[in-house]
């Protein structure tokens, strides 16, 4: 009896088994899994790319889907804390049996659920995670946005050679891995071209009171001010620094991207700079496109975070289709050889390293806009 008991018991884990594993690719729909920050401080981030990789689905199932089905995307929000970014990642995997994987914006976020799509072998894109070891977890994670260490040339770049700024103070988020990471690719390439850094002050993500580290910096009497951190703090670090007297300009990343920023530092903010993935400005029909009909369906302008998630939600839809399957194998495979991809954010060409190569823009924040002023490729860099 004990014997039949665990035969019937052994077939039906079985079956268990196999259902499960079917789940995963199989139905009239094509799971899609997001994880971002819907609440919390960095909200607008994780909005921002739901809406657009939403848009971007939206847009290709009105075309027929792919592989004859419609693609499902699955959003779980992480609450702006990279501890419950595994846990919604996971859930998305092992509940939801999602093929493919989109997010996260943050980089410290992206290291915390890579390795659990990295184990389960289901592909990951992030729209605009930059730190260089997010992709370095394995062959299944990807991104399309540029990295850390690109970013770092370009600010540098545009500091030493446009502004002319010779001694340059940097104020870093020490809790933040993408904030840290600018911070040591920037100074390394900035020092290259024969600048100084004068001071290093540093703070932690949610501190609202950042006068002694400003007072230090002035002392220093720097040329420009880096600050590669999120809009959350920016914002109140650059008016605090105006009511100190600080008058050269503060400079940052595409952290500061966020129609909160401006609500945050007003007019504060005129005449500062920061780096990023694509402007509203380009002339580019696509480009004009996207920011017409994402203002239609959202009421407001697409940030770069915006724009790389609609990138990266048609970059896995076109791999579906290369690939001919969702299978993770071959997913994995057909994005490692996307080639020339025509992006909002620019032709996207993923290379061994399953990172985008791409040019920069530097945007000049003005009376609440982010004027273009100039386009930095990576060929630039090298000179």
């Amino acid at each position: 009896m004990r014997s039949r008991l665990f035969a019937a018991l052994t077939l039906i884990t079985a079956a268990a088994v196999t259902l499960s594993c079917g789940e995963r690719g199989s139905g009239k729909e094509i799971l899609v899994g997001e994880y971002g920050s819907l609440t919390g401080g960095i909200a607008t981030f994780g909005i921002s790319t739901k809406n657009a990789s939403e848009m971007a689905f939206d847009e290709i199932n009105k075309k027929g889907g792919v592989l004859g089905k419609q693609i499902k995307l699955l959003v779980e929000d992480d609450q702006s804390k990279p501890e419950e970014a595994g846990t919604a990642v996971t859930k998305l995997i092992n509940q939801d049996h999602v093929v493919a994987m989109l997010g996260h914006v943050a980089s410290s976020h992206s290291l915390a659920a890579a390795p659990i799509c990295q184990s389960n072998k289901v592909p990951m894109i992030t729209p605009s995670s930059t730190n260089p070891r997010v992709t370095q977890v394995g062959d299944y994670i990807f991104r399309v946005c540029f990295t850390d260490t690109f970013t770092g040339e370009v600010v540098a770049k545009f500091v030493y050679d446009t502004l002319k700024a010779k001694k340059v103070a940097i104020l870093v988020d020490v809790r933040s891995d993408y904030s840290v990471g600018l911070q040591t690719f920037f100074g390394e390439a900035y020092k290259r071209r024969g600048g100084e850094i004068v001071a290093n002050q540093s703070y932690s993500q949610g501190d609202s009171d950042f006068r002694a580290q400003l007072t230090q910096i002035k002392a220093t009497n720097p040329d420009a001010i880096y600050v590669p951190g999120y809009y959350t703090e920016v914002g109140t670090i650059v008016h605090q620094g105006r009511e100190l007297g600080i008058t050269v300009p503060f400079v940052g990343s595409d952290g500061w991207d966020s129609p909160k920023l401006w609500e945050i530092g007003g007019e504060a903010l005129n005449g500062c700079y920061f780096s990023n993935h694509y402007s509203t400005d380009d002339p580019n029909p696509a480009v004009q496109k996207f920011v017409n009909d994402y203002k239609t369906k959202y009421g407001q302008v697409p940030d770069a975070l915006a724009a790389l998630a609609y990138d990266a939600a048609r970059i896995l839809a076109d791999s579906f289709t290369r690939a001919g399957s969702t299978d993770g194998d071959k997913v994995r495979k057909a994005i490692g050889s996307t080639k020339d991809f025509p992006g909002v954010t620019g032709a996207i060409t993923i290379n061994a390293e399953r990172n985008a190569v791409k040019p920069a823009v530097i945007l000049k924040v003005e009376n609440g806009k982010y004027l273009l002023v100039e386009t930095i490729t990576p060929e630039a860099v090298k000179q």
